[in-house]
């Protein structure tokens, strides 16, 4: 939903019942919103970097580890599922997950998409630590991108953490923002 400040997102989980997005914080913006906001649980999404932001925030919100606002190009190519893998993808309700299953059953590497017209949202994208540096995290992008494509898209936006960026940077991401989560606990 569009506020003044941004976006607001209802997530409606008991730890992040809602995600505020504010592309230009300033203090005073930042002072409002963190006067007004009562829920422990609340989010506000920030582009801006945590030394930034930190001096902004009341008692009783935290920082969390950095996050890095993304945007990239978004294409069909043909995936490989590299041996002993299984590839799943499943839609519902507009949003479709990729897993890559070992022969157990067990996932290994996973990531959801949601198309917003021509962009598509890149959401949890987590490759298991007994399955890193197998390339997981490229096919799990890569089929993404393939679906998001399929419906319109043409660019993929996402948070990405330190150890994600490297591997949508090798993608051709690019970098906009640093982002700082502060969450009222």
């Amino acid at each position: 939903m569009t506020e003044p400040w941004g976006l607001r997102v209802d997530v409606g989980l008991p730890d992040h019942v809602v995600r505020h997005v504010v592309p230009a914080p300033t203090p005073a913006l930042v002072q409002r919103l963190t006067s007004m906001i009562t829920v422990p649980g609340t989010w506000l999404k920030l582009c801006a970097p945590a030394e930034l932001i930190a001096p902004w925030l009341p008692s009783g919100w935290t920082i969390d580890p950095p996050e890095y606002l993304m945007t990239g190009p978004l294409t069909a190519e043909p995936v490989a599922v590299p041996d002993g893998y299984t590839l799943a993808v499943t839609t519902r309700s507009g949003v479709t997950a990729a897993r890559l299953l070992t022969a157990a059953g067990e996932v290994a590497a996973r990531g959801q998409i949601a198309n917003a017209g021509w962009a598509a949202v890149v959401d949890q994208v987590e490759t298991a630590a007994a399955h890193r540096r197998r390339g997981l995290g490229s096919v799990v992008m890569r089929t993404l991108a393939a679906t998001a494509v399929s419906r319109g898209a043409t660019t993929g936006v996402l948070l990405a953490t330190p150890e994600g960026r490297s591997l949508y940077e090798s993608l051709g991401w690019r970098l906009c923002s640093p982002m700082t989560a502060a969450v009222l606990r």
